[in-house]
């Protein structure tokens, strides 16, 4: 069975998971500036998808498709920094953690494939 993903609505369900996550964490000084970094690189995920969506041009598309690999990278990175912070939570943080994974590998082929339709 062949599924159709909306790739916007993902990266958007995907911010918003992120975010009742982070609600439920009691801020400290040692975890408010990674819960901020990871809040800005979820979120920015979606939002640089959605500029790709409406680009000027295939290389416009393929640049924010990039941004958004990249940001997935980056939260990824959050996520494992705030594991050290919220060990009680780590089970939470695996399964925010896969989907950045996810997305990241979906962002890889889209930009791997765009490139290779520029070249073309």
């Amino acid at each position: 069975m062949i599924m159709n993903y909306d790739l916007e609505e993902r990266t958007l369900a995907f911010s918003r998971s992120v975010i009742i996550f982070l609600k439920s964490l009691k801020l400290n000084h040692l975890n408010s500036s990674i819960i901020n970094q990871l809040l800005r690189s979820t979120t920015s995920v979606g939002a640089n998808y959605r500029e790709a969506n409406n680009a000027s041009s295939r290389k416009d598309f393929t640049n924010k498709a990039f941004i958004c690999k990249k940001e997935c990278q980056e939260t990824k990175y959050w996520i494992e920094l705030l594991a050290e912070l919220e060990n009680d939570r780590k089970s939470d943080l695996r399964k925010i953690w896969q989907e950045a994974h996810e997305l990241t590998l979906i962002f890889n082929k889209i930009c791997y494939s765009s490139k290779k339709d520029i070249n073309h």
